[in-house]
C-alpha cells in the first residue's frame, strides 16, 4: 500500500478509513479480507460514496480483500481543481488500483462506476482481472424508449444542461436538508429508507453535512453529469470498448431500475454474448444496498466458476 497515509475520521462502521494522494487526495475504505483471495474494487456511481457497499462489502471479505473508493467530488475526496469528468475518474481509478491495489482486481461498478469500471479495463487490462457491472450506466436502444424511461431518465439528464444543472442543484438545496435529501436520493434509486438499517441513513445524512461546505461537490456533481451525459448520447465509442473487454464479466441488473432501464441492460447483454446477465426481480438501481446478501452469493458463485 505504498503512498497510503495514516487513518482518517469517516462514517465507516465496518472497514478502515484510509487517504492517498492521487494528484489531490483521494479517500477510501479498506474493509480487509482474506489473505491471498483477490482484490475487489468496489466504485460507486453518480452522487454515491463508499457507504453505498456498506452492506455489501462485508460479505466479501471471505473471498478476498474489498476496497471502496471515493472518486474525487464525491464522498469523502474534496475535489479540488481536478475534472470530475469520466476520463478524468478512469485516470485517478487507474493510479489507485496500481499504488493500492496488489496486482490485478475485480472492478465492481455501479452505475457511473459502472462505466468507468469498463472503460478502465479497455485502458489497462493488465489492472483487471474481472467485472462485476451493477446496473451500470448503459446506452438505452431508441427501439426500446418508453414514456417512462424518457420520463424519470429524463428528468435526471437536465442536471447536465448548462445553466439548468446549476439552477437545480441551488433549488433542491433551499427545499431540501439533508436528511430530506438522502431520502429523496434512496427513493429515486428504488429503496424504502426505512428498509435500511437506521445507523446507514444516519451516516449518510451525517456525510452530506459533512461535505456541504466543501468547495467544488457541487460543481463536481454537474461536471460528472455532463460528461456522463456526452458518453450515453455519442455512444459508438462506448458500445466499442465494451465489445473490447477480454475480461470475464458479470453484468446484474434489476429491472425496477429507474434510472438506467433494464432495456439498455437486456441489448448491453445481447451484443456481448460472452458476459453473464443476471436480472433482479423487484430490485432498483443499487442492488449492493437493496439485495446484498443475493448479490454476494451471485458475485462469489460467478467468481469461482470463471476460476475452476
Amino acid at each position: 500500500m505504498s503512498g497510503a497515509e495514516p487513518p482518517v475520521p469517516g462514517a465507516v462502521a465496518d472497514g478502515r478509513d484510509r487517504r492517498i494522494d492521487v494528484g489531490g487526495p483521494v479517500h477510501y475504505v479498506d474493509f480487509g479480507g482474506r489473505p491471498g483471495g483477490p482484490t475487489f474494487v468496489l466504485v460507486h456511481g453518480l452522487g454515491g460514496s463508499h457507504l453505498n457497499w456498506e452492506l455489501f462489502a462485508p460479505l466479501l471479505t471471505p473471498t478476498g480483500r474489498v476496497l471502496a473508493v471515493d472518486l474525487p467530488g464525491f464522498g469523502l475526496s474534496e475535489p479540488g481543481e481536478r475534472p470530475a469528468t469520466v476520463p478524468a475518474n478512469v485516470r485517478v481509478l487507474e493510479s489507485f488500483v496500481r499504488r493500492v491495489a496488489d496486482g490485478p482486481v475485480v472492478l465492481v461498478g455501479n452505475s457511473m462506476g459502472g462505466m468507468i469500471s469498463i472503460l478502465l479495463a479497455v485502458r489497462a487490462p493488465e489492472l483487471v482481472s474481472g467485472l462485476v457491472l451493477l446496473d451500470p450506466a448503459l446506452p438505452l436502444p431508441l427501439r426500446a424508449s418508453g414514456p417512462r424511461e424518457a420520463v424519470v431518465g429524463g428528468a435526471f439528464l437536465t442536471y447536465a444542461l448548462p445553466g439548468v444543472g446549476e439552477r437545480l442543484m441551488r433549488g433542491r438545496h433551499r427545499r431540501l436538508g439533508p436528511r430530506e435529501l438522502v431520502h429523496a436520493t434512496l427513493r429515486l434509486c428504488g429503496l424504502d429508507p426505512a428498509a435500511l438499517p437506521p445507523e446507514l441513513v444516519a451516516r449518510s445524512v451525517a456525510l452530506v453535512e459533512r461535505r456541504a461546505d466543501v468547495a467544488g461537490m457541487d460543481r463536481a456533481f454537474l461536471s460528472a453529469s455532463r460528461s456522463l451525459a456526452w458518453v450515453l448520447t455519442f455512444a459508438r465509442p462506448y458500445r466499442a470498448a465494451m465489445s473490447s473487454v477480454t475480461v470475464p464479466v458479470l453484468l446484474v441488473h434489476g429491472d425496477r431500475d429507474r434510472l438506467v432501464p433494464v432495456a439498455a441492460a437486456r441489448d448491453a447483454a445481447r451484443r456481448n454474448r460472452g458476459w453473464r446477465y443476471v436480472e433482479l426481480p423487484g430490485v432498483g438501481h443499487v442492488p449492493q444496498l437493496q439485495v446484498p446478501d443475493r448479490l454476494a452469493a451471485l458475485v462469489t458463485g460467478w467468481l469461482a466458476a470463471t476460476r475452476s
